[in-house]
């Protein structure tokens, strides 16, 4: 079987398989089984009809099967120079003694379909491997079929080549654009740039998720080109970008000085599918580039702004009435955030299931009064490191989200067991419960916890003064709770 490779992809992918050795193996030696079959031309133990015992035993030696001995080498090789009829180099090469004529190998006997459906499990970069093999898996290792998702890693990746070259192989059938490609997952391509997301934009107008979560050098420009060219992109991933500032349908951004929106939505000319999108870590974010990501994507439903500190409480004024249908919301770690910011969130009333306002220490029980009274439908709230609420805004989601499953008021010192007999009796539905460093917390709270939460599944009570009494009471009457601890006396 002869090799097949394919130039332009031989640079680009070097550099991704540089790492790959244990996986693969080096390509000069037979990196897998498969190559190893196909690279033999025939399976190993067939000896011909008409062999002696001694050349039968002589070929099932593996040492004579691959590598002869140097003294049959160089004995063959002074016996063909006497004779004169010594072969050229570019000569064909022998069959190997026991090889019947014609035989293949069974990577050869499978029917395409079935091939097809072993390399639809593989990775793009295998299947850039595989290609390389021969002609036929060449030729079947491209099918746009298989070809759905692209998923490439690496920081040494230059990920602007590769793009060009892997959509350029794939425009092969529809010239210029790709229409089957409609994931792109290039998370820690660090050398990824505006030049490659351009490519995408041009010839993936198909595309439905894309993750360039730590692509630092992507900016606005790329994302506009993104979002403008590709309609039904409905997934976006742009953590860690920190030149990112807005999501916009106008080329330019998000000025400083924008006019506010008019009150009634944009057309939808000037509207994205969007509806998740994580700009985590995006620490040019501000509250005129918030104001613009709602305007520009009304089809919101799941929106993560951790340690984004330079938002405030006027950013979150244009969440609810822009995008309405939003159930997951994410503000950890976003400093001046306060009670002002959560009354805004609180306008999504029975929308919202997911909020997480952990270590926004501006956050009290007058925050989270709004939102139990208007979000009776939560099921996740995340407000560890929040040092202001007390039992008091435990009091106030025990009344008005009895539907809750997950709670994380760690590091709240001012939570106490009265707070937690209050919460226990309302939600009994709870799951998973965070406790941690609350040194108010002792174990009566965790007895109310017990008698009326029998679903728990997850109990953090690290560096809480707990007696070990307590916590056997606990897996006594909650038989699937996992116990996090720190007590070395309890077991």
């Amino acid at each position: 079987m002869s090799i097949w490779t394919f130039g332009p992809l031989d640079y680009v992918f070097s550099q991704m398989g540089a790492n790959n050795g244990k996986l693969y193996g080096s390509e000069g030696k037979g990196s897998s089984s498969i190559s190893s079959d196909l690279s033999s031309g025939t399976p190993s133990g067939d000896v011909p009809k008409n062999a002696t015992p001694s050349e039968e035993g002589l070929d099932s030696s593996p040492r004579t099967r691959r590598t002869p001995s140097p003294g049959l080498k160089s004995s063959s090789s002074s016996s063909s120079a006497a004779s004169g009829h010594g072969r050229s180099p570019s000569a064909p090469e022998r069959p190997r003694p026991g090889a019947r004529p014609g035989a293949r190998s069974p990577a050869e006997l499978l029917p395409d379909l079935l091939l097809l459906e072993i390399f639809s499990h593989l990775s793009s970069k295998q299947l850039c491997r595989c290609a390389r093999v021969c002609r036929r898996w060449h030729e079947l290792a491209w099918d746009p079929r298989l070809w759905r998702a692209l998923r490439l890693s690496g920081e040494q990746l230059h990920a602007d080549r590769a793009l060009r070259a892997l959509t350029q192989r794939l425009c092969r059938d529809t010239p210029h654009v790709c229409l089957t490609l409609e994931t792109v997952a290039l998370a820690g391509c660090r050398r990824l740039s505006d030049r490659g997301m351009r490519v995408l934009a041009q010839r993936c107008p198909e595309l439905r998720h894309l993750e360039v979560a730590g692509c630092h050098d992507v900016s606005d420009q790329a994302v506009f080109e993104v979002v403008s060219r590709c309609p039904g992109l409905e997934h976006l991933d742009l953590s860690g970008c920190s030149k990112v500032t807005c999501i916009s349908l106008s080329p330019e951004g998000c000025p400083p000085s924008a006019p506010p929106p008019p009150p009634s939505p944009l057309p939808p000319s000037l509207q994205t599918s969007i509806r998740y999108l994580d700009m985590s870590d995006c620490c040019r974010l501000e509250d005129e580039g918030l104001r613009v990501i709602a305007a520009h994507c009304p089809r919101l439903t799941h929106l993560y702004l951790r340690r984004c500190a330079r938002l405030s409480d006027e950013a979150l004024r244009h969440l609810a009435p822009r995008c309405p249908s939003l159930r997951e919301l994410s503000l950890s770690d976003c400093h001046l955030l306060g009670d002002f910011g959560l009354r805004e969130v609180a306008r999504l009333e029975g929308r919202l299931r997911y909020l997480s306002v952990a270590h926004c220490p501006r956050v009290t029980d007058v925050g989270l009064r709004y939102v139990a009274r208007y979000c009776p439908k939560l099921r996740y709230l995340n407000a560890r490191g929040c040092e202001g609420l007390t039992d008091q805004g435990l009091g106030h989601l025990a009344r008005g989200c009895p539907k809750l499953k997950s709670l994380d008021v760690g590091k709240c010192p001012l939570v106490s067991d009265a707070g937690l007999e209050q919460l226990a009796p309302c939600c009994a539905a709870l799951r998973r419960l965070g406790l941690r460093a609350c040194v108010s917390v002792t174990g009566r709270g965790l007895r109310a916890l017990a008698l009326h939460c029998a679903q728990l599944q997850l109990l953090n009570v690290q560096e809480c003064e707990v007696a070990p009494d307590a916590l056997r009471f606990v897996r006594r009457h909650c038989r699937k709770c996992v116990i996090e601890h720190t007590d070395p006396a309890f077991y």
